[in-house]
């Protein structure tokens, strides 16, 4: 008999991806096809009652087709489809939601934030590069929310979910994209993201603890870094240093967007956004005091999958 296999949508602001994966003879689950389509279905999230465009919705209708065609051969046994931060904290997230059902079938669960960072945390404990960690944080930057997570004994002690993803704060911070970026907008949403971490009670207690990030910031970052040396994101080292999110935000946040999207390993469409997503980044740091961050691959969509597969 063979195993079973889950195919896991992953619907985020920035974008779309989805995780096909099923378990090894030993029980690990391991992918068998990952792809990503940056639809931006989020424009407007930063509005006092955000909505998803028309444009939007029409993206992310087409992505989630393009993504269930990818799906098909592998005949999954489960097809599980999720919505983060966009969809969750737009008025018409429901309309969204009913429009995909009509036209494809498959209703979307709408994850709350807490459930978000748990299941991102379940993630994580599939990475067998992180094996070895005991007491660690998580942060995962989207493009609506920031998850942050403390790990004690690799049980998760703390989840939060705040509204600091990096097209919301782009949307709120930055009012022209296409521009470099300016000091006093790096300066307002610094304060902004460390005021949201400080009052949130989110705790920085765990003692010589990992720093561990997630999502598209720190793959952008790598493939950056990994296109100067001529080598791919995946052959570069996890772990970027706090000192090289400076130098990048430096050289990223004086060039203007046409300018920033000809970097080489610099994804076209998080080029607006990049710069609001290392300004982030950095502040998490400082905040924590963190000199480094662990990248990993393995965030919502595999915890999504161990679920499934558990089932």
């Amino acid at each position: 008999m063979s195993a079973p296999v889950v195919a896991v949508i992953d619907i985020g602001s920035n974008s779309i991806k989805i995780l096909i994966a099923t378990r090894d003879a030993e029980g690990r689950i391991f992918s068998l096809k990952t792809h990503t389509i940056d639809a931006r279905i989020s424009a407007g999230i930063s509005q006092t009652v955000p909505r998803l465009s028309e444009e939007g919705i029409t993206r992310g209708l087409s992505a989630i087709q393009d993504l269930l065609s990818i799906a098909a051969p592998f005949s999954p046994t489960t097809t599980v489809l999720v919505a983060t931060s966009a969809v969750r904290d737009a008025a018409n997230g429901s309309e969204f939601r009913e429009r995909v059902a009509v036209t494809t079938g498959y209703t979307i669960r709408i994850l709350t934030g807490d459930e978000e960072a748990e299941l991102i945390g379940r993630g994580l404990t599939c990475d067998p590069a992180l094996a070895h960690l005991r007491n660690f944080y998580v942060f995962d930057l989207g493009g609506g929310s920031l998850e942050c997570l403390a790990f004690r004994d690799r049980r998760i002690e703390q989840e939060l979910s705040l509204k600091l993803g990096c097209v919301r704060m782009t949307e709120k911070f930055i009012p022209d994209p296409n521009a470099p970026l300016k000091n006093e907008e790096c300066t307002a949403l610094a304060l902004h993201v460390r005021d949201a971490i400080k009052n949130s009670g989110f705790r920085f207690s765990l003692r010589d603890a990992e720093a561990v990030f997630t999502g598209g910031t720190m793959t952008s970052v790598r493939a950056i870094k990994g296109a100067l040396h001529g080598v791919r994101m995946e052959d570069t080292p996890p772990f970027v240093s706090v000192s090289t999110l400076h130098e990048l935000l430096d050289e990223v946040g004086a060039l203007a967007l046409d300018e920033r999207k000809q970097l080489p390993g610099m994804p076209a469409a998080r080029a607006d956004v990049f710069p609001a997503a290392l300004v982030t980044a950095v502040t998490v740091a400082e905040f924590g005091l963190f000199e480094r961050f662990h990248h990993s691959l393995y965030n919502l969509r595999w915890g999504l999958a161990a679920q499934a597969l558990a089932e």
